[in-house]
């Protein structure tokens, strides 16, 4: 259940190009989070907080990590916290990549494009401790701005992108498919366009799709983040039914 709590910060680093690492402490939130799911934060200074997902857990700890690029007031001013500081905090909100009907002989594919690839690392360590076969392929703008790729190559094989092909394979994810081997189901992550290319890439694979999203209330109420259904008579709310769906259920 979503609830408002309060989280210390226990660290915050850049580790990549305008990307920053942030580790925050909380019993509830740490207990009761899911991969897939998000935390609507409130930042000083800025009437609406931002959703960040989550981009792992440390139970024993009580620590949850989140990954955020700096692109507008929001996240600037949320780089500028310090250890020691509290964020006022509604999570853990939103429904998270579901895991049922899975075999152990099953392979999993992770596919995910910059800022969505942290909620990826969160569900990668979740399949792999449950004892799954996972692979992935993450793609960013450009060598400065890689993350986690030694995390994710711990979890299986991993394969790195890069637009510009200063690192890794030059491209965009979807231009790895020779490179990939048998998957059942795949989950992804990352901005509009590249969901909509791997839902075509994978038309005849079970997949879903985690949407990153600017939202206004965070729990439905303001209709601000809605997506259409395939079938066009309906809509969804990303911060409420989401941010994750079944990839033939939304339409991009």
């Amino acid at each position: 259940m979503i609830k408002k709590e309060t989280m210390k910060i226990i660290s915050i680093n850049v580790i990549a190009k305008e990307t920053v690492e942030m580790v925050l402490q909380n019993e509830y939130i740490s207990e009761n989070a899911a991969p897939g799911q998000f935390l609507h934060i409130s930042v000083s200074g800025c009437t609406l907080r931002r959703p960040l997902s989550i981009a792992a857990v440390n139970r024993t700890a009580m620590t949850v990590t989140i990954l955020f690029k700096i692109i507008g007031k929001g996240t600037k001013r949320l780089s500028e916290y310090v250890e020691g500081e509290t964020v006022d905090v509604l999570g853990p909100a939103g429904n998270g990549f579901p895991l049922k009907n899975l075999s152990k002989k099953d392979k999993v594919l992770l596919i995910g494009g910059g800022i969505g690839v942290p909620p990826l690392y969160f569900l990668g360590c979740t399949l792999k401790e449950l004892g799954y076969d996972v692979q992935a392929v993450i793609g960013f703008q450009s060598k400065d701005f890689v993350f986690y790729e030694e995390r994710f190559k711990k979890l299986g094989e991993t394969i790195v992108v890069t637009n510009d092909g200063s690192y890794g394979e030059k491209g965009f994810v979807t231009d790895m498919v020779d490179k990939i081997t048998s998957f059942d189901r795949y989950y992804s992550c990352g901005p509009a366009p590249m969901l909509k290319a791997v839902t075509n890439t994978f038309q005849d694979k079970e997949g879903y799709l985690s949407f990153e999203e600017r939202m206004g209330c965070g729990i439905g109420a303001c209709y601000a983040c809605i997506i259409p259904t395939n079938d066009g008579s309906n809509y969804k709310k990303i911060c409420q039914d989401g941010p994750v769906f079944r990839a033939e259920e939304v339409s991009l």
